[in-house]
């Protein structure tokens, strides 16, 4: 192997056009929420299908946001403290936590293995009458069966809030996954199909909940909301420029992060097409190696669902030779990281603050224990690439 050979998991994904749109806005003096933002959120509304779109500072930030929504005193269906958020047990940090934030009880779910998604049948199993949202995560591009978990919650009469942070692009039956549930979260964060550095977009159907989300991203104010001038005329005793209408963070994006998110959502479908050229490439080469394919299995997308993959997912056959391989790998310049968290219920967090018994849940350790995934190149690779990087596989075993 060439000692020069370096396959990370994060390439740098800006593009000179992209920076120049970040300088203009620098050379304005207005970095702050502004003119880009709105326009990005207006755009993004309207290629992706959805009802309302708010960009955050983050997907993070946008998890939050939907839990905060759900339980806010100014909406008229929401949840009450103790009522339970189902959740896969292969998330992330950010995915979870809002659940505990906002005073709700988290029931975990096992995955399906063949997807990295979530488990049907062990989400019928885990409904209850306490059961009223559902926290899904769309894992690396990939999705459930769409048709049939819509099918389990309208009968259960369960929200569904969709965690598309690592699967902005991908499409479930021509239909981009962000656009089931009544909330969703994108990110933008660097290592993501499309990136603004830091940043993230929270979706929604009605404008009730818009103007929850607007006011608890920017402080609880007024400012901006369609009742804002009623809500003056009720308050005439303050400064109708600061009103504090409801509970409120300060989760909003700079004008600067918008910018350079607009310029890359406009080539979104160049980037997923060259991304799942190069995943295909990589992939059908490694599989066509008789030594790798008998020890590595490729996740593969789910029926009806065009991926718009975020990275390569990777199971080892035999799970005592992961530690070995993946050091081994790591030394001759190939970046991996586990399946999002692995088993997050295998955290130290989980157990400190008691979220999770005795459960166990064998399919989520399987990707604990087997699975890992490497980056995917976001510019054109040719065959001395792929070449290195089989050698690399070979090698590593």
């Amino acid at each position: 192997m060439p000692k020069s050979f370096f396959y990370p998991l994060l390439e740098d994904p800006f593009r000179k056009k992209d920076l120049d749109k970040a300088i203009e806005v620098i050379k304005t003096g207005k970095l702050t929420i502004g003119k880009h933002t709105k326009k990005f959120e207006k755009v993004f509304t309207k290629k992706i299908k959805t009802k309302f779109s708010l960009m955050v500072n983050s997907g993070s930030s946008a998890n939050l946001l939907a839990l905060q929504c759900l339980i806010n005193p100014y909406r008229k269906k929401r949840l009450e403290r103790g009522d339970s958020v189902l959740i896969p047990t292969v998330c992330w940090s950010t995915s979870l936590w809002p659940i505990i934030q906002s005073g709700l009880n988290p029931v975990f779910v096992d995955i399906d293995p063949v997807t990295l998604n979530i488990d049907l049948k062990d989400l019928e199993k885990k409904i209850n009458k306490r059961t009223k949202a559902l926290l899904l995560v769309h894992v690396l591009g990939n999705s459930t069966n769409m048709n049939q978990l819509m099918k389990i919650l309208r009968k259960k009469n369960i929200i569904l809030i969709e965690d598309t942070c690592e699967s902005l692009g991908s499409k479930y039956k021509n239909k981009y996954l962000g656009t089931f549930g009544e909330f969703s979260s994108f990110s933008f964060y660097s290592s993501h199909q499309i990136s603004s550095g830091e940043g993230g977009m929270i979706t929604c159907r009605n404008l009730e909940d818009y103007e929850i989300l607007k006011a608890l991203r920017s402080h609880g104010w007024s400012r901006g909301l369609k009742s804002e001038k009623n809500i003056s005329k009720k308050n005439r005793h303050l400064d109708s420029r600061f009103i504090f209408y409801n509970s409120g963070f300060n989760l909003r994006p700079t004008d600067i992060s918008a910018s350079i998110g607009l310029s890359q959502f406009n080539d979104m479908n160049n980037f997923i097409s060259l991304r799942n050229k190069n995943r295909n490439l990589i992939v059908n080469s490694l599989k066509k190696n008789k030594v790798i394919s008998e020890k590595f299995y490729f996740v593969e997308a789910n029926k009806n669902v065009k991926p718009s993959w975020f990275g390569i997912p990777i199971y080892i056959k035999n799970k005592k030779n992961r530690k070995k391989f993946i050091q081994n790998i790591e030394k001759k310049g190939i970046e991996t990281r586990p399946i999002i968290s692995g088993n997050f219920i295998r955290q130290p967090s989980v157990k400190k603050y008691k979220l999770i018994n005795k459960a166990k849940f064998f399919n989520s350790d399987i990707v604990n224990d087997h699975g890992f995934f490497i980056g995917l190149p976001t510019k054109k690779i040719n065959n001395i690439f792929v070449n290195r990087i089989i050698k690399a596989f070979e090698q590593s075993i």
